[in-house]
C-alpha cells in the first residue's frame, strides 16, 4: 500500500496530446478534474502571483532587454498576463521573452472565463485570447514574444534549446501532480537557467526544496501569499 505522506507515483510519460478536464468552483474558479487542484488562489489569484513568481525571482527590478521567464504549467496564462503588466509598467525597450510548458491546454473560451475573476489582467488579454483560439501557440503582441510548449515536460523541457532568467514553476500540487516536481525535472529546469538565474514556487514541499538544491540552486523558505505560511524561491549556484 502506498505510503499516503509520500508523493503519489509518477504517471507514465505521454505522448498524446489532452485539453485540460474543468469543473468551475461558485462559478468562477476553474479545478482541474484530472488533478483535483484550482488553477489560482481561491483568495486572490493575481496578487499571488505578483507575490510568488514576480517578488520571489526579484521582479521588475532585474528586468532588462532580452529578460526571458519560463514556466512549468502555463495554466490560464495570468502568470503571463501579470508579468507583462510588470514589463510594460517598467518600460522595458523590447518584448519580454516568455516560455511555458503546458500538457493539458485549456481553451480560449475557458481561458477569458477564468480571467474575468482578474479585471486588470483581463482588460490585456483580448490579443492573447485571439491568437489562442486560432491553434496558436506562439504569441505576439504588444511587449511579448511567448511560446507555449504543449504536451509532457518531461519530455519537452529537456528538448528545449533556451534558458531562462527566471523560472515561475507553477505545476499543480506536488501531491497530486508529482511528475512536474520530479528530481529529474528540477535538474532539466536547471540546466535551463541562465548564469544568475533564479526561480519561485508557491510549494514549500521539502522534496521539492532538496530536488532544487542537488539540481544546482540555491534554495531558500520565504514567507507565502495569505493563508501559506512559506514559498520557495532561489538561485543558480
Amino acid at each position: 500500500m502506498p505510503d499516503p505522506g509520500q508523493p503519489a507515483p509518477p504517471a507514465p510519460l505521454s505522448a498524446v496530446l489532452q485539453p485540460a478536464d474543468l469543473d468551475w468552483r461558485d462559478g468562477v474558479i476553474p479545478v482541474s478534474t484530472r488533478f483535483d487542484d484550482p488553477y489560482f488562489s481561491i483568495a486572490n489569484g493575481l496578487e499571488e502571483t505578483r507575490h510568488v513568481f514576480l517578488l520571489g525571482n526579484g521582479l521588475p527590478a532585474r528586468f532588462r532587454p532580452g529578460f526571458h521567464i519560463a514556466e512549468l504549467g502555463f495554466g490560464t496564462g495570468l502568470n503571463m498576463l501579470a508579468a507583462l503588466l510588470a514589463w510594460r509598467a517598467a518600460g522595458i525597450p523590447g518584448p519580454l521573452r516568455y516560455t511555458s510548458f503546458e500538457a493539458y491546454p485549456m481553451t480560449a473560451p475557458d481561458i477569458a472565463r477564468a480571467l474575468q475573476a482578474f479585471p486588470e489582467a483581463s482588460a490585456i488579454a483580448a490579443p492573447f485570447l485571439a491568437q489562442w483560439a486560432q491553434g496558436n501557440t506562439t504569441l505576439t503582441f504588444d511587449g511579448i514574444d511567448a511560446e507555449i510548449i504543449t504536451g509532457d515536460a518531461r519530455a519537452t523541457l529537456p528538448a528545449w534549446g533556451g534558458k531562462a532568467d527566471a523560472w515561475f514553476l507553477d505545476g499543480f500540487s506536488p501531491a497530486k501532480n508529482p511528475e512536474l516536481w520530479s528530481d529529474t525535472l528540477m535538474q532539466a529546469v536547471a540546466a535551463h537557467t541562465a548564469p544568475q538565474g533564479t526561480f519561485a514556487t508557491y510549494t514549500a514541499a521539502g522534496h521539492v526544496r532538496r530536488a532544487l538544491q542537488a539540481a544546482g540552486f540555491q534554495v531558500e523558505r520565504r514567507p507565502g501569499h495569505g493563508s501559506k505560511r512559506h514559498m520557495t524561491a532561489g538561485w543558480i549556484a
